[in-house]
């Protein structure tokens, strides 16, 4: 099948959610015209190489084939062609503005990660077609049996650290990150064998205001148990990181998907989270510890979000029950997700293309590259 897709390549959400369609796409045996939203980056050969054949078939791309742009509600007006226009947003507030509610009303479809995200748009824009393709986990570099390769990022734990928390996913007050410290806090005291591992960079923060993410970390009651790890450079050293974690904590307020949570689900870690928001797709009572939320609140965070939709309310409720988890698998000692594996193994890239494939394809009798070129320009 032939498909036009826009998307980012890099390090940030959409960017590893396009690459890895991208390359499950090939896969499938699909034709690909690809045009990178910004400068693309890929750190390895097979990437670099899959990008450069599907950027060349841009020189004699199909104008009837299907247009996909993975990328902000803000943002979908431009497509490829006069085929069908399908845009795959990826949001985390419950209400569009009237900027996105327009750009998403002119597509012909709209894909979205989840459940969740397809109940707000249909809320919203009810004439809309919307279908659901969950993203997907890399189970060759996420897996329980990863054997660790780079002995600059393999730590060694003192006979003390029996428990590893472990939290990734940009500085934001959306994610949880101003009450973690807290309930960290709250959870253990020093003598207690845990450790609490942040991954948390933000290119989109100035330095004074990474500073004081860095502050609440480093000045709380059980500092000397917590780690501010460096930026990761690869997918490879971020299971390197999990592997060595027990359990990953992600008190989010809102998700648009949450790839790192699936990433430890998939190597069998336990999961502390949030009972809100895209990721209710994979998570649930048998693979995960639920923080249940009683209310939401209006998005406010100073800097991304000034109020236009709804979070989840993090009050002292979700603080206590946080703290109960941590503390609870602590002194259980429990060994491998197994449930959540079996969960992760149902989230592949390959599943989250085919679904976007069919969705491409399903109207009508789809024309080829050969096919168009014996067919009149309408």
């Amino acid at each position: 099948m032939d498909i036009n897709l826009t998307a980012p390549v890099n390090d940030l959400g959409y960017g590893v959610a396009g690459l890895n369609i991208l390359k499950a796409m090939l896969k499938l045996e699909n034709k690909v015209s690809f045009w990178p939203i910004g400068q693309p980056m890929v750190k390895t050969m097979e990437d670099l190489d899959a990008l450069k054949a599907c950027t060349a078939n841009c020189n004699k791309f199909n104008p009837k084939a299907p247009s996909i742009r993975i990328w902000h509600q803000h943002d979908m007006a431009q497509h490829v062609g006069n085929g069908e226009k399908i845009g795959f947003p990826i949001f985390e507030l419950d209400q569009f503005n009237e900027a996105e509610k327009h750009h998403l009303k002119y597509l012909d479809a709209i894909i979205v990660c989840s459940e969740w995200a397809k109940s707000i748009v249909k809320n919203q824009i009810p004439n809309a077609e919307v279908y659901v393709a969950p993203l997907g986990v890399d189970r060759s570099i996420f897996n329980p049996n990863l054997e660790i390769e780079n002995t600059n990022l393999k730590f060694q734990h003192s006979d003390k650290v029996k428990t590893v928390f472990l939290n990734m996913g940009k500085w934001e007050v959306r994610k949880g990150h101003d009450i973690l410290a807290d309930a960290f806090c709250k959870a253990f005291k020093e003598e207690d064998e845990v450790e609490l591992w942040m991954v948390n960079q933000n290119p989109f923060l100035k330095e004074e205001q990474e500073k004081e993410w860095h502050n609440l970390y480093e000045n709380c009651e059980m500092s000397t148990r917590i780690r501010l790890l460096p930026r990761l450079n690869s997918h490879q050293d971020v299971a390197t990181i999990m592997s060595q974690a027990d359990v990953g904590v992600f008190p989010s307020r809102a998700e648009g998907w949450n790839l790192e949570a699936l990433e430890m689900m998939s190597m069998g870690k336990h999961l502390i989270i949030t009972d809100y928001s895209a990721h209710t797709e994979f998570c649930n009572k048998e693979n995960s510890r639920l923080i249940e939320i009683e209310e939401k609140e209006d998005a406010h965070d100073g800097i991304w979000f000034h109020g236009q939709g709804q979070w989840a309310s993090i009050g002292d409720n979700q603080i206590d029950q946080l703290v109960n988890h941590m503390r609870e698998i602590h002194e259980s000692r429990e060994e491998v997700n197994n449930s959540g594996i079996e969960t992760a193994k149902k989230f592949s890239w390959e599943n989250c293309a085919k679904a976007i494939t069919d969705i491409a394809g399903r109207n009508t009798q789809y024309r080829t590259i050969e096919n168009f070129s014996r067919v009149e320009v309408e």
